[in-house]
């Protein structure tokens, strides 16, 4: 944390004047009738944890992008297919055994072995060539998004919460007082919170694997120098289909997630992909910590947007990936890991 600081002293001073309003919005006990500068703190709050969940499935996505996009120079523009293909996986298991916590692991191999398929078919042969293998996944997720339609049609499928995480929970957060002198509690919805704690336990696994661990090291080594790494008899081939079916795995568990508190439905792969690319742009390439920041930014901009601004709510991702690309083109923590 104080080598942050000492390096991106602005970004802190941001982020933790950010931070001190994000404590005052969520702790200060307004009552029902004040009024502060978002609205009312209850619409406030939903829209805050709206956000926050929101950028914990866009993160669980972007990681394995970042892997794949950002690490290993792999274009797979394929990417948002993986994550529909795992959402109809996990709406098909849990419809089928209804064990809906099953279905993560299930799913995850499932999807992660389409990532080994993809890997060895068509990265393999077309390493460093970035334009063929944009054209040649574009082409790969087109044809999926249309097999997907044939077989599932083109309604909505929403994946079974399970009982024990169905339903709200309150929060120690006070949302008003009423006149009265009645506390009122913020509720939230039980997955949500379990979804938020698993993408964070997720992350922080993912940011020890890469730089505390030997298969880390040989992964940012491979990437660094991989005739290098070859020669010292290293079989960095087999690190990087691991990755790639590592980071195709986890847009399969997002889908899973996706489909549990939103719903799975055609065109869903394409809105995905492209908040992926925004995630990484903003966060980084190559950087958990940055896709983690990128992923907040992005889900806090698009639902507090959608309260506030709900008419220019569309733009106003894309509005912050273009003043991250005028300031700082590596993205807020690029180059790091």
């Amino acid at each position: 944390m104080r080598a942050f600081t000492q390096r991106y002293p602005v970004w802190s001073a941001l982020i933790g004047l950010a931070a001190l309003i994000l404590l005052y919005a969520i702790f200060a006990p307004w009552s029902d009738a004040a009024e502060d500068i978002f609205g009312r703190k209850r619409i406030f709050l939903n829209a805050l944890f709206g956000g926050i969940t929101l950028g914990a499935l866009y993160f669980l996505v972007a990681s394995g992008f970042t892997l794949i996009f950002g690490l290993m120079k792999n274009v797979n523009l394929a990417h948002g297919s993986l994550y529909l293909f795992g959402g109809y996986m996990g709406y098909l298991w849990v419809d089928l055994t209804g064990l809906w916590i099953w279905a993560f692991p299930v799913v995850f191999i499932i999807v992660a072995l389409i990532g080994v398929v993809l890997q060895y078919v068509v990265f393999r042969r077309m390493e460093g060539e970035d334009l063929r293998q944009t054209l040649v996944t574009i082409g790969i997720g087109i044809v999926a998004a249309d097999i997907m339609l044939w077989i599932w049609g083109g309604q909505s499928y929403t994946i079974l919460t399970p009982e024990w995480l169905s339903g709200p929970t309150k929060l120690p957060i006070i949302s008003s007082i009423r006149d009265s002198g009645e506390i009122v509690y913020l509720s939230y919805p039980q997955v949500r919170i379990a979804i938020l704690v698993a993408s964070i336990v997720i992350g922080l696994g993912m940011w020890f694997a890469l730089n505390k661990t030997r298969i880390g090291m040989l992964i940012r080594a491979g990437v660094d120098d991989k005739e290098m790494l070859t020669a010292t008899g290293v079989r960095i081939q087999l690190v990087f289909v691991g990755v790639f079916a590592f980071g195709a795995g986890l847009a399969g568990i997002a889908g899973i997630v996706g489909g549990t508190f939103q719903s799975i439905s055609p065109g869903e792969d394409t809105r995905f992909l492209l908040a992926s690319l925004v995630v990484v742009i903003v966060g980084g390439m190559g950087s958990i910590p940055g896709a983690a920041l990128g992923a907040l930014i992005i889900g806090l901009a698009d639902q507090l947007g959608s309260v506030y601004m709900p008419t220019y709510s569309v733009v106003l991702s894309f509005l912050i990936m273009a003043l991250v690309l005028a300031f700082r083109p590596q993205g807020l923590l690029g180059g790091g890991r």
